[in-house]
C-alpha cells in the first residue's frame, strides 16, 4: 500500500505577528501589510479585535487573521464606578438606585391617587368610618410630602446623571487638578491612572501573542505599541530574540480625540512616551510624521516611510468575478455615466469636511455627491443624509459601504472628481491621506483642501484644485473649476514614473526589506 504523502510546510523567512485594535476590515494599510508580508514569505498572523460577540478567524492571502473578543471594565470612568462628593455631593451613587428611586417615588404617588380614588367611589371597601377618618389625613399630609419626595428623588438623579457626564467629559477644575497631579507624580507612567483602558488590550492580546512565539511583532499605531513593547520584553526575557516594529499612523499629539474626555490625550501620549524606545524600528505615512516622531522621540534613527498607496491596479481576474462580482459606483447610486459625480471615500467625521460638502451641494446644479464609507447606516451619516434632505437636495446625496481594498480604485474611478476637503488640524497638515492616492490611481481631479502637504503635492503635481478648508464658497468654486476642464489635471497622471511611486507593491518591498534587516540581525546577534 503507498505511503500517504504529506505536504512539507512552507519555509518562512519567520514568524511576524500584527497587532491592531480594530476588526481589520476597512483598514486597508494594515490589510494590505499582513498579505504582502505573507506573500514575500513571512509567517503572518494578524491580530485584531471585536468589541462584542465572539472572535472568529480567517485567511487574508496567506496571512491568518484572528479577531479577539475585547472586554474593556476598565474604559469606565472614576464618577461612572464611585460617589463624586467633590462634583455632585448630592448626587446617588453610580448603578441601579437612581433609577429605583425614581421607580419608587413615582409608585407612591400612584398607589396615593389609588387611595384618594377608592374613598370617593367605594368608601365602605376601604374601612370603618375611623378608619376613613384617618385614612383622609394621612392623604392630606402623604399628598405634599410625597410630591417634595418625587421632586427631591428627581433632583438627584439629575444629579447623578450630570455627575456622570462630567465624569466622562473630565473637563471641570477637579479633573485639571487630577490630570496635573498624575503628570507631575508619574510622568510618561501617568497613563495608568488616566487611562487604565489600555490593560484591556493588554489582558484581551497578551497570551495570544505569547503563545504565537514571534521573531517579529509590528504593533499598529499607539494602543497596539505598549502591547507590543511589553510582549516583545517578555519575549527576551525568556530568552527569545524578537524585533518589535511600531507603525505609527499618526502624530498622536495632533489628533483630534477619539474620546470626548480631557485625559484621552495626556494619558495615550504618556503611554505612547513611555513604549516608543522600546522599538526596534519606527514605521510611518510621510517624511513630515518622521520628523515629527524624532523630535518628539528622541529617535536614533529616522523613521522608515511606508506610503498608504493602494495596490497596483489590475486587469479584472474571471474567475474572482463569478464569486465576488464588483460593485459599480454609479449603480449603486441610481445614476448613469453622463452624470457629475464627486467622491469623498475614507472614514467620515466632521473634521474631514463631509459637513462641507452636503452644504456645497446646493451651490452645484445638477451635481451628485458619494460617501463611500464604512457604515452608511451610522448615526453621523444619517444626519447628513437628514440635512441634503433640508437643504432640497437629498436625492443628489448618496451613502455607499466600502468595497474590498483590491476594488477600491476601480471602483472610485466611475466618479469625476475626488474630494478631500479636511479641516486643519495639526495631524491633517503632515500627510498624504490614503485617499489621495486612491483617487490618483483612480485618476480623478482633486480638489483637496488648504492643508499644508496635500495641498503642496496637489499644486506641484497640477492634479486638482485647493480650496480653503471650511469655506463653502471656495469648495463649490473648486469643484465646478475641475468639473469644467478635467483633463487639465488628469494630464498631471500621465507623469512618467509619478504613479509607479504611488503603489502598495513599492511600499511592501521597503517593509519587507525592514522586517529581514531587523530579523537577520537578530540572527546574526543569537548565533
Amino acid at each position: 500500500m503507498e505511503a500517504q504523502r504529506t505536504e512539507a510546510p512552507r519555509p518562512t523567512k519567520g514568524r511576524v505577528v500584527m497587532l491592531v485594535d480594530n476588526k481589520v476590515d476597512g483598514d486597508s494599510r494594515v490589510q494590505k501589510a499582513a498579505e504582502s508580508a505573507a506573500a514575500a514569505g513571512w509567517d503572518v498572523v494578524l491580530l485584531g479585535l471585536v468589541r462584542s460577540g465572539n472572535g472568529r478567524t480567517w485567511k487574508l492571502g496567506d496571512a491568518e487573521v484572528r479577531l479577539l473578543p475585547l472586554k474593556t471594565p476598565l474604559a469606565k470612568r472614576h464618577a461612572e464606578r464611585h460617589r463624586s462628593p467633590l462634583r455632585r455631593p448630592l448626587a446617588y451613587p453610580p448603578g441601579p438606585l437612581a433609577a429605583y428611586r425614581r421607580q419608587w417615588a413615582k409608585a407612591w404617588r400612584a398607589d396615593l391617587a389609588a387611595r384618594r380614588a377608592a374613598l370617593k367611589v367605594v368608601p365602605q371597601a376601604v374601612g370603618g368610618p375611623a378608619f376613613r377618618r384617618v385614612e383622609k389625613l394621612r392623604l392630606v399630609v402623604a399628598g405634599p410630602v410625597s410630591k417634595f419626595m418625587q421632586k427631591w428623588v428627581e433632583f438627584r438623579a439629575r444629579q447623578s446623571s450630570q455627575a456622570q457626564k462630567a465624569g466622562r467629559a473630565l473637563r471641570g477644575p477637579v479633573d485639571r487638578a487630577f490630570t496635573a497631579l498624575w503628570k507631575a507624580a508619574k510622568g510618561r507612567r501617568a497613563w495608568r491612572r488616566l487611562e487604565p483602558v489600555l490593560w484591556d488590550y493588554e489582558l484581551t492580546y497578551g497570551k495570544e501573542i505569547d503563545a504565537l512565539k514571534p521573531d517579529l511583532i509590528h504593533a499598529n499605531d499607539f494602543r497596539m505599541l505598549g502591547v507590543g513593547a511589553r510582549a516583545a520584553v517578555r519575549a527576551r526575557a525568556a530568552g527569545r530574540s524578537v524585533k518589535l516594529v511600531w507603525d505609527a499612523h499618526e502624530f498622536l499629539p495632533g489628533v483630534r480625540p477619539w474620546e470626548d474626555n480631557a485625559h484621552w490625550i495626556p494619558g495615550n501620549t504618556a503611554h505612547e512616551s513611555e513604549y516608543a524606545p522600546f522599538a526596534d524600528a519606527v514605521v510611518t505615512v510621510s517624511e513630515g510624521l518622521a520628523d515629527l516622531l524624532v523630535e518628539r522621540h528622541g529617535l536614533k534613527e529616522q523613521p522608515t516611510v511606508v506610503l498608504n498607496a493602494p495596490d497596483r491596479p489590475v486587469e479584472r481576474d474571471p474567475v474572482l468575478e463569478d464569486t465576488e462580482p464588483e460593485p459599480d459606483l454609479r449603480a449603486l447610486c441610481g445614476i448613469g455615466p453622463d452624470v457629475p459625480l464627486v467622491v469623498y471615500s475614507g472614514s467620515p467625521g466632521a473634521q474631514r469636511g463631509l459637513g462641507d460638502m452636503v452644504e456645497a451641494l446646493p451651490k452645484l446644479d445638477g451635481v451628485h455627491m458619494a460617501f463611500v464609507v464604512p457604515a452608511p447606516a451610522a448615526g453621523y451619516i444619517q444626519g447628513l443624509l437628514g440635512r441634503a434632505q433640508e437643504l432640497g437636495v437629498g436625492d443628489r446625496l448618496h451613502a455607499v459601504p466600502y468595497v474590498k481594498h483590491w476594488q477600491v480604485v476601480r471602483f472610485l474611478a466611475a466618479a469625476n472628481v475626488g474630494c478631500i476637503p479636511i479641516h486643519h488640524w495639526p495631524n491633517h497638515e503632515i500627510a498624504l491621506i490614503t485617499k489621495f492616492f486612491e483617487y490618483s490611481h483612480a485618476r480623478l481631479p482633486l480638489v483637496v483642501s488648504d492643508v499644508k502637504t496635500m495641498s503642496e503635492m496637489t499644486r506641484s503635481t497640477g492634479q486638482g484644485e485647493v480650496c480653503r478648508a471650511e469655506d463653502i464658497d471656495d469648495l463649490a468654486r473648486a469643484i465646478k473649476a475641475v468639473l469644467a476642464d478635467p483633463e487639465k489635471y488628469t494630464a498631471a497622471y500621465d507623469k512618467p514614473g509619478l504613479l509607479d511611486a504611488w503603489t502598495w507593491e513599492a511600499q511592501a518591498e521597503v517593509l519587507d526589506g525592514l522586517y529581514s534587516r531587523l530579523v537577520s540581525r537578530s540572527s546574526k546577534a543569537g548565533s
